[in-house]
């Protein structure tokens, strides 16, 4: 295999990132940052799923090597919320604390209103061309936002450019092409990014 060109690396990574729908009813608004030891990334999305319209806030706290550590989703008509914390090695809790063992093995997460979450393992993984890898996902289902574990596969088919997504659970299959840090600019048939 070729020598991959690793994503570029920020110290000080601050970037706002936009995307709409594929059939443009909803936008989401991302601010990224980096914080100590880490990276903070907070984000608006409203849409329609199945005819209902739905708006959430979400925020994602990851380390320096792109991993899961806190995570936050609500629903702004509903306050429903989900607050998970993890340990960075595949254990999860929720806002109790309490272990949430049917997310055992999971590291990275799939919030389903929004692109962002595709970069997570992307950026975590680093795959070199050819290179794929199954993953345990906490998948959060937007409106309901009740989290569950699934099966995904990510591949390499041009690093930093192009990655095959398949939901294992699902059978959903899209090429994602990405920007040089990784970040989504176009999911066929769901997303892209305006800015």
């Amino acid at each position: 295999m070729e020598p991959q060109e690793a994503f570029r690396i920020h110290n000080d990574l601050d970037k706002v990132i936009r995307w709409e729908p594929i059939d443009r009813n909803g936008i989401e608004h991302l601010h990224i940052r980096t914080t100590t030891g880490g990276l903070v990334a907070q984000s608006v999305v409203v849409g329609t799923r199945n005819g209902a319209k739905y708006g959430i806030f979400y925020r994602v706290v990851l380390d320096a090597s792109w991993v899961v550590r806190e995570l936050e989703v609500m629903d702004t008509a509903t306050d429903e919320k989900q607050a998970l914390s993890a340990d960075g090695k595949g254990k999860w809790f929720d806002a109790r604390g309490i272990h949430m063992a049917g997310l055992d093995g999971c590291i990275d997460i799939d919030i389903s209103a929004t692109p962002f979450t595709n970069t997570l393992p992307i950026r975590r993984l680093q795959l070199e061309r050819g290179a794929a890898q199954v993953l345990r996902m906490v998948y959060i289902p937007v409106p309901a936002l009740k989290p569950v574990a699934v099966e995904q596969r990510y591949t390499c088919l041009q690093p930093n450019r192009l990655y095959c997504y398949e939901g294992l659970t699902s059978g959903y299959v899209a090429e994602l092409t990405t920007d040089e840090d990784g970040f989504i600019v176009d999911y066929p048939g769901l997303f892209r990014r305006l800015s």
